[in-house]
C-alpha cells in the first residue's frame, strides 16, 4: 500500500506559462498571497528558466541523501535537518509545479512540458475545448499530472484544489529517500488512512515545511515565520518503556506516571540530540487516528535551541512579492 502522507514536504515556486498576458495578470491576482508564483508569457523564457532545474533538484535530493547516510553513522537527524533547513533557502526557489496553457503560438503545452525531461515536479495543462481529447490522452500516458479546461465556468476554484492537492502529494524520489530512514512499524502506522489525515491536517494547519523522523519518531515542522516545531508520535503500547526512559532521565514520579498513563509526553531524545539545557520538557499529548494506536505531543522549539538561524519563508515571499510577468 502507497503511503498516503508525504514524509518529506516544501514550498516552492509555481510557475505559468500563458501566451494572453491579461489571463496571466488575472492568475497572478487570485493565487493565494502565500504562494510563490512566477508569470511567463513566451515559452523561450520559461523554458531557459527550467533549464537548470533538473540539476538543482538533483543537488537538493543530494543533500537529503547525505543527511540520510550520515543518521546511519549514527548522526542524529533532527539537528542535521534544522541545518540543512537553515543554510539552504534556496530551496524555495524550486519548481514545485508548472502550469501551461495548450494553445500557443508556434508551440503547444505538451511539446513544451516535453522538453523538461528530467524535472521531476508537477505537470498541470490548460485547455481549450477543442483540446480536451489531447489532454486526456496525454494524462492517461502519465505526461502531465492534471488538466483543466479553460472553458471551466469554476476554472480558478478548480485550479487551486488541483494545485493544493499536488502541493501536498508524495513525491516519489523524496518520499522513498526519507522512507528508508523509517522502521517498518513506522511505515505502517503511518499507512493507517486515519493515521495519516489526521496528521496531514496538522501539517497543512500549521506548518509550510516538514519532514518525518524516526528517532525519536515524529515530525519536524516550520511555519512560514520560521518557527520550528517538534510532534512526537508514540505508540499507546510502548508507553510503559516511554516511563522507564523518562525515569532514566531524572523526571519525578507523578510525570513518570503521567507518562505511562498516556497523558504527557516527555522530549527525552529531543533534548539529547539538541544539547537543550534544564529540564526535560514534557506536553500534553492527543490521539493521532482513530484506532487508539498514536498519540502526539508538540514542542515549539525557539530561537535559542537551534544550532543556527533559520530564514523564513514569509520573507523570501516579501522579496519576490511582485509578480511580475516575465518575458524577456
Amino acid at each position: 500500500m502507497a503511503l498516503k502522507l508525504s514524509l518529506f514536504h516544501r514550498p516552492g515556486s509555481i510557475l505559468f506559462l500563458d501566451d494572453d498576458s491579461d489571463y496571466l495578470d488575472m492568475l497572478g491576482m487570485v493565487m493565494p498571497a502565500e504562494w510563490q508564483v512566477e508569470l511567463f508569457s513566451r515559452p523561450a523564457v520559461f523554458s531557459e528558466r527550467m533549464r537548470l532545474e533538473p540539476a538543482r533538484w538533483e543537488a537538493d535530493a543530494g543533500l537529503q541523501l547525505q543527511m540520510i547516510e550520515r543518521k546511519k553513522q549514527g548522526h542524529a537527524l533532527i539537528p542535521q535537518v534544522l541545518r540543512y533547513w537553515a543554510n539552504n533557502p534556496s530551496r524555495y526557489q524550486l519548481a514545485q509545479t508548472c502550469v501551461v496553457d495548450y494553445a500557443m503560438p508556434g508551440t503547444n503545452g505538451l511539446m513544451v512540458l516535453n522538453t523538461l525531461l528530467d524535472w521531476p515536479g508537477s505537470r498541470v495543462l490548460l485547455t481549450g475545448q477543442a483540446d480536451e481529447q489531447i489532454a486526456i490522452q496525454a494524462f492517461n500516458n502519465g505526461l502531465i499530472d492534471q488538466f483543466i479546461p479553460k472553458q471551466t465556468t469554476d476554472i480558478t476554484e478548480r485550479l487551486l484544489s488541483a494545485l493544493n492537492k499536488l502541493a501536498f502529494a508524495a513525491h516519489p524520489r523524496l518520499n522513498t529517500l526519507w522512507r528508508a530512514a523509517l522502521r517498518p512499524i513506522q511505515q505502517s502506522m503511518l499507512q493507517i488512512p486515519s493515521v495519516a489525515r489526521s496528521l496531514l491536517n496538522h501539517a497543512t494547519k500549521h506548518w509550510v515545511e516538514y519532514v518525518v523522523l524516526d528517532e525519536p519518531f515524529g515530525l519536524l515542522g516550520l511555519d512560514a515565520q520560521g518557527r520550528c516545531e517538534w510532534m512526537q508520535l508514540e505508540s499507546t503500547e510502548m508507553l510503559n518503556d516511554l516511563a522507564e526512559l523518562a525515569s532514566s532521565a531524572g523526571m519525578g514520579f507523578d510525570v513518570v506516571r503521567a507518562v505511562a498513563a498516556g497523558k504527557v509526553l516527555p522530549a527525552v531524545e529531543l533534548h539529547q540530540q539538541l544539547g537543550l539545557s534544564g529540564a526535560v520538557r514534557t506536553a500534553p499529548t492527543f490521539p493521532i487516528g482513530d484506532d487508539g494506536l498514536l498519540i502526539a505531543a508538540v514542542f515549539a522549539l525557539e530561537p535559542a535551541d537551534l544550532p543556527l538561524p533559520i530564514y523564513a519563508f514569509r520573507n523570501f515571499l516579501e522579496a519576490h512579492e511582485q509578480r511580475n510577468i516575465q518575458d524577456a
